[in-house]
């Protein structure tokens, strides 16, 4: 599709001036069944190139095994990109931030407590290696030296705004020419003095990314790259969403704007993100400025395209402005996907997590003297358990959880005691019998940091468990990824009339169901498949699947009221919806199957956010 490089100022594609139209689609975020549909509505507003990250956690989940099926095939993506006339540029750098889960890090790394990231550290390089031998011989073929759409390759992503170890850039940049890369290679950072001395280098094309302030951003660009084409990597048209704050929007007209001044001065730009998707399964990532603040599952981003692939007013707007510029459509906008309400769903069954047989049929007890984070048991994501035997008397003491990340549900032999969450890390009052008491703790990996200097990130408990000043040592602990493989083995009873499992036999003593995590299932039918939307009104905080398919996590702090279903993930005839509540079920033990998307309530995202990675503190 013809060869990408530069000269004077200007790209030339097999020798011809050209300019770089982008929107970013991440296929991680899509399933496969819409990938077409996304991209035509790319090439339809105007754009004549794909971006996407490559996310290593989601190719080798588990060191040594790789995927590349599914939603992971990369290579399918990038060539039907390719057979749809459009041009591809691939970011496969090991971190690729993308308020994804650890910036696509996979979370065994941390196994390795020694490692250290993001630089030259031998031991880290090491895992880097084996990653790239896998991945970067399926992209060689895609290249347009080979005849394929992809013009261009990043080899680090806005390491500027993490380190300087240039030794580190010259390694990966080496890696992709030695195992075959030979397009344009590029870096992208912020427009600073910091983050441009430290994330390029000198012989690798240089781009730049923001989202507003054009004139003052190229100039600082132009102090460092005085021949080179001006582009900008990412131009932030929207922004991303953390729990427990409003949706964040952009006004179409203040992105239009930006936009047509960044092509008046003859600029290239990829647009993050033309589609957000969405962030299934535990792939939310987080950020940390002042404090923890974990992503929704939405990555809607407020994008021209919505998270289930309308078009909005920004996408006119975008559109309008890339005519402008003698962009046009490449093609017809296609016909939107159906939306259906399948309406109230009976949640009728339920599986408690501390019922027999339950733990036992989903974990394998490991004994421990001490506390130690999940990644240390071979686990990524999901939730990890704490247990041990309190002795007693103890009165009006405390129980700290020292560094807990990220959620704490604290039980004392079986009843709910507290919350302790890290970013509103308290101690919680407690008192022990004189036979003493069993203490559980469940603890929710809420994503790993996906950007700056706080990104490594272990899981679960890192430091200890202590009753006032006192440690407590010998831990009986539980990995709880909760795979399908495993939710298949549950042992569900039904759900009585008030809320409470039957039991074939009694509780164990003393303990209560009230507040307690549990898994609540209930089935459908569907005759006509189509995208739907999971309300969790009445539910307080989970996760939820789908005929197996994690659709991620729910929480009514908001913004996010719903969770997109594609009708791709349906199947005619019975449909089988899983909750696993945290909290206990809800007065009535039902969900809602809707064909009307709720963001909650909306905030403006202001300039000092569009700037942020130019200010050295967050994208």
């Amino acid at each position: 599709m013809g060869m990408l490089t530069w000269e004077n100022g200007q790209y030339l594609l097999d020798g011809q001036p050209y300019r770089i139209i982008s929107g970013a689609i991440h296929y991680f975020r899509v399933v496969p069944e819409y990938w077409e549909d996304r991209l035509l509505k790319l090439k339809a507003c105007g754009f004549n190139t794909v971006e996407t990250y490559i996310a290593w956690n989601v190719h080798e989940p588990q060191e040594g095994e790789f995927n590349f099926s599914g939603m992971a095939d990369v290579a399918s993506f990038i060539e039907l990109a390719g057979k749809l006339g459009l041009h591809v540029i691939v970011r496969p750098s090991p971190f690729i931030c993308a308020e994804w889960e650890f910036g696509g890090l996979p979370g065994w790394l941390l196994g390795y407590g020694e490692i250290r990231l993001r630089c030259s550290d031998p031991l880290y390089l090491s895992k880097v290696d084996p990653y790239y031998d896998e991945l970067i011989p399926q992209l060689v073929p895609l290249l347009s030296s080979h005849g394929g759409p992809i013009l261009a390759v990043q080899v680090e992503n806005e390491y500027g705004s993490y380190g300087n170890d240039h030794a580190y850039l010259e390694y990966l940049r080496e890696g992709l020419v030695r195992r075959g890369v030979d397009v344009l290679l590029f870096t992208s950072d912020g427009p600073t003095d910091e983050m441009l001395l430290g994330g390029t280098l000198d012989d690798v094309h240089a781009t730049v990314n923001f989202g507003s302030r054009v004139e003052e951003s190229f100039r600082k660009y132009r102090e460092y790259r005085t021949e080179e084409p001006l582009m900008v990597m990412e131009f932030w048209n929207g922004w991303f969403d953390h729990w427990m704050e409003d949706h964040h929007v952009r006004d179409a007209a203040d992105v239009a704007e930006v936009l047509d001044e960044m092509l008046e001065k003859g600029a290239s730009m990829n647009m993050y993100m033309f589609h957000g998707g969405t962030n299934f399964g535990f792939y939310s990532g987080a950020n940390h400025i002042h404090a923890y603040e974990p992503t929704t599952t939405s990555y809607d981003y407020d994008a021209p395209l919505t998270e289930w692939g309308d078009k909005t007013e920004k996408y006119e707007a975008v559109r309008r402005v890339l005519s402008k510029h003698g962009f046009a459509p490449g093609c017809a906008f296609p016909e939107s996907v159906t939306k259906a309400a399948y309406g109230k769903v009976a949640l009728s069954e339920m599986a408690g997590l501390f019922t027999e047989p339950n733990l036992q049929h989903l974990s394998e007890p490991i004994k421990s003297v001490c506390i130690q984070p999940m990644e240390k048991y071979g686990q990524s994501y999901g939730f990890i358990m704490y247990s041990t035997f309190i002795q007693g008397p103890r009165h009006g003491q405390q129980l700290h959880i020292q560094e807990v990340r990220d959620r704490a549900q604290v039980f004392l032999d079986g009843r709910p005691l507290g919350v302790v969450e890290r970013w509103n890390s308290k101690p919680l009052n407690i008192t022990v019998p004189a036979d003493g008491a069993r203490l559980d703790i469940l603890v929710e990996n809420m994503g790993r940091i996906n950007y700056g200097p706080l990104i490594r990130d272990p899981k679960g408990i890192t430091e200890g468990v202590r009753i006032d000043n006192q440690f407590l040592y010998d831990w009986t602990i539980r990995t709880l990824p909760l795979e399908p493989e495993k939710l298949s083995s549950l042992s569900y009873t039904p759900v009585t009339q008030e809320g409470q499992a039957l039991q074939e036999e009694p509780p164990m003593p003393e303990r209560d169901d009230a507040g307690l995590p549990g898994f609540y299932r209930g089935c459908f039918e569907v005759e006509e498949i189509g995208d739907t939307f999971l309300r969790f009104d009445g539910w307080t905080k989970g996760v939820a699947w789908i005929n197996g398919f994690n659709l991620g996590r729910y929480w009514k702090a908001g913004p996010q009221k719903a969770l997109y279903i594609p009708g791709p993930l349906l199947r005619k005839g019975e449909n089988e919806l899983v909750l696993f509540e945290l909290h206990g079920r809800p007065e009535c033990c039902v969900a809602e199957l809707s064909d009307q998307p709720d963001l909650g309530q909306t905030a403006a995202v202001d300039e000092a956010v569009l700037n942020f990675v130019q200010d050295g503190e967050d994208k």
